[in-house]
């Protein structure tokens, strides 16, 4: 008997294990077939708020590559930011298993966000027809591998360009660097039905009232830069003062590593501020925050959940650069702009905190105040 020859079928959904859907054959004609077309591969393994940020990019992405198949390469940590996102058609995990799978694939182009030596090195070993972003020279030095990615480059290695000249949110310079049509895009960060109706219920279990104006404090920061927050009493000053107006609720928010100092501020506020819990998982963090109408925060993954939420965002900025932050026409962004050593990038400040203590609380009860007369008249 003659072997008929296999046609590998062209679909995204095709695994070659067993049929996407029960008694289909994939080997015959399929109404479910999705062409994979160009073989798109996003390699982001920064922190949290730069995978979201990135996100951004993806509308562009599809434009210029609109029949392809999205990959995206990040952290464990992250994934759960990029669930349920229709431009995405498969998540994978940074590890052996996914490294040894992206290396079997001939891929079209390969947009690398990140400025890291493993990113990098993964970069290089790909097959792919072009690659975008950045990769290693000959000796293990990070490298722009693309004419468009030497200005992100150079910010990297230029501090006056970073701190003092650049006028470019991140955004408008990643999409610079993967020669994507910049468009203003916002971030993608969607939530299941049943999710929306967990803050909906949260709410009434609170005796939040759809005319209240919640304000949300994103309290803490990541580890690596531990100076992005307020002091306790900077927060405590602010939800007593916010606490005398009606139709304001107030919630403090944050993830595992706030938990202490959330539980210090609410000791200090008692039940002026609903404590949310720091410790049931990212996307249930994403659902407290997205109870919010207005979040206020120093320039943290916090802050970038709350610009992927829309919401109202009050964002204060001391060694970061807040012109790299694009609020998309929903909050302010408070700054020392005549600071000397602001911003800075530094794990420990020389000069005692100066941009933290200077930040004007009575400013940000202001924000607040309008805020709720736009959001809740």
């Amino acid at each position: 008997m003659k072997e008929s020859k296999i046609i590998i079928p062209d679909c995204k959904k095709f695994t070659g294990y067993k049929p996407c859907i029960p008694g289909k054959n994939c080997l015959e004609e399929c109404d479910e077939k999705e062409k994979i077309g160009q073989k798109i591969l996003i390699i982001n393994l920064d922190a949290m708020g730069d995978v979201l940020m990135t996100t951004a990019q993806l509308k562009s992405i599809k434009k210029k590559y609109p029949i392809s198949t999205i990959y995206w390469l990040t952290r464990k940590n992250a994934a759960p930011l990029l669930l349920y996102n229709n431009y995405i058609d498969r998540i994978l995990i940074w590890d052996f298993e996914s490294i040894l799978f992206l290396q079997q694939i001939n891929f079209d182009v390969v947009l690398n966000a990140d400025k890291s030596t493993q990113s990098c090195s993964l970069t290089n070993s790909l097959s792919s027809k072009t690659k975008f972003g950045f990769g290693l020279n000959d000796s293990g030095a990070i490298i722009p591998i693309n004419e468009s990615a030497n200005y992100n480059y150079i910010l990297g290695l230029n501090d006056e360009l970073k701190f003092r000249k650049n006028t470019k949110t991140g955004q408008e310079i990643l999409a610079e660097t993967f020669e994507l049509d910049y468009n203003r895009d916002e971030y993608i960060l969607n939530l299941t039905q049943e999710e929306i109706n967990f803050c909906n219920e949260y709410k009434k279990k609170n005796h939040i009232l759809d005319n209240d104006l919640v304000v949300g404090f994103n309290t803490g920061c990541s580890e690596l830069y531990p100076n992005k927050k307020m002091t306790i009493e900077q927060h405590v000053y602010l939800i007593e003062k916010l606490s005398l107006y009606d139709k304001i609720k107030l919630i403090l928010l944050g993830g595992p590593e706030d938990t202490e100092r959330n539980n210090k501020i609410a000791e200090f506020v008692g039940d002026k501020a609903i404590l949310t819990p720091t410790t049931d998982g990212l996307r249930k963090g994403i659902c407290y925050e997205n109870i919010a109408d207005v979040v206020i925060t120093g320039d943290t993954f916090g802050m970038h959940l709350a610009i992927g939420l829309k919401k109202y965002v009050i964002a204060w900025f001391g060694l970061s650069c807040w012109v790299e932050i694009d609020l998309y026409d929903r909050g302010v962004k408070l700054y020392q702009e005549n600071l000397f050593c602001s911003p800075c990038w530094k794990k420990e400040c020389p000069y005692n905190l100066e941009c933290i203590k200077m930040i004007d609380l009575d400013r940000i009860i202001d924000e607040v105040l309008k805020a709720k007369k736009l959001l809740k008249p």
